[in-house]
């Protein structure tokens, strides 16, 4: 006859009935986990004294559903390998330094990934996230440096841009195309217009061109990303919060192609950074957000596509031509692009590393026209 253990439960009122004070619960069950009553008469795992290895938590105990697991539960486990929590359980606890943990299957009945859940795993490899899921907290993965890939589901709608700090080994953070906040590009993080750029993986290096359309850069968005040694920066940033690169690569070097953004405090917080602008964009000075700025010297010259000097005025085309040096360039324009002829229109010697140009034939005379630079041979 297979034995029985007794466990000791609170009396819980369910369904009129009174709970009794003492449940019988199998020798296997009972060996591994400790559970209290929750105030609803489902059951809390409230202890766990099992062997580690693969960890199957239950959905049910007696008869009763298992709902939570306590927050302290599986504190500094260093024997637990893996862990599968089932549909049941709608508050997750935390795993926190469970260094030998590789993988984790979590459920479509927990709501919440709340900060510091899985802090400290250095060994997980897999973390399977559960359709319910709908907001992931402030270092949720901290320090899970063996994570490579994550993937949002499509109900997950607050995610604190800090959660995967410390993950050296992340390549690559996958968004379902059905989110309605949240989107990735090429495993970058970013908000569904895709015009903030939210969070930059840690294990990618070691350059990154940010994408034109882009306007705004989160705070911490490149924290901790050391492999980075360099970012590209469209005109079309104007915002980057406090810390945004903070202990990037080291040293760091920001290009950007348009006017001084509006920037926090410690962009560059900690790093060896340089930030290099292009001649005749605005609003630079010696420093930004602490950096020192220099000029951004291109191999060949540039045409700016952007600010109030750049475009159709009135019967004529403007633009400013941008190169660090103080050479002279011819501009030359053609009227079809799939047979063109090129003429020059005009040589034009930069000044500080700038030129203004504006067509001097009237842009009602061609149904086109094109443009193109480049240097005195």
């Amino acid at each position: 006859m297979q034995s029985k253990e007794i466990m000791k439960i609170k009396p819980t009122l369910i369904h009129g009935w009174l709970l009794a004070a003492f449940l019988i619960l199998p020798a296997a069950v009972q060996a591994q986990f400790d559970f209290t009553t929750n105030d609803d008469g489902s059951l809390n795992i409230s202890g766990y004294t099992g062997p580690g290895g693969a960890v199957v938590t239950p959905s049910t105990t007696n008869g009763l559903p298992v709902t939570s697991i306590g927050y302290q539960v599986f504190y500094y486990n260093d024997s637990i390998t893996s862990v599968s929590i089932p549909d049941s359980i709608t508050s997750l606890g935390s795993f926190y330094f469970c260094t030998s943990l590789t993988n984790i299957t979590i459920g479509n009945g927990v709501t919440s990934i709340t900060g510091e859940t899985f802090t400290g795993c250095s060994s997980l490899s897999g973390a399977t996230i559960g359709n319910s899921v709908t907001n992931i907290g402030s270092e949720a993965f901290y320090g899970c440096a063996s994570l490579t890939d994550i993937t949002i589901p499509a109900s997950v709608i607050f995610f604190t841009n800090n959660a995967f700090f410390k993950c050296t080994s992340l390549t690559a953070i996958t968004v379902d195309a059905q989110n309605p906040v949240y989107s990735s590009v090429n495993g970058v993080l970013f908000d569904k217009s895709q015009t903030t750029l939210i969070e930059f993986p840690e294990g990618v290096g070691s350059s990154y061109t940010i994408p034109n359309g882009v306007t705004d850069i989160e705070d911490d968005a490149f924290f901790y990303c050391s492999n980075l040694t360099s970012s590209i920066i469209p005109g079309s940033v104007t915002n980057i919060e406090s810390e945004a690169f903070g202990e990037a690569g080291n040293p760091f070097k920001a290009y950007f192609n348009g006017p001084a953004p509006t920037v926090g405090s410690e962009v560059f917080l900690n790093d060896d950074a340089t930030v290099y602008y292009l001649p005749g964009t605005k609003g630079w000075g010696t420093t930004l957000s602490g950096a020192p700025t220099a000029l951004w010297f291109l191999s060949n010259p540039l045409i700016l596509n952007n600010g109030p000097g750049f475009g159709v005025q009135t019967n004529r085309f403007d633009f400013t031509i941008s190169w660090a040096t103080n050479l002279s360039v011819i501009v030359e324009a053609c009227t079809n692009l799939a047979n063109p002829i090129w003429s020059p229109v005009a040589t034009n010697r930069l000044t500080s590393g700038v030129s203004f140009f504006s067509d001097p034939q009237r842009i009602n005379n061609y149904s086109g026209r094109f443009y193109r630079i480049s240097s005195m041979p």
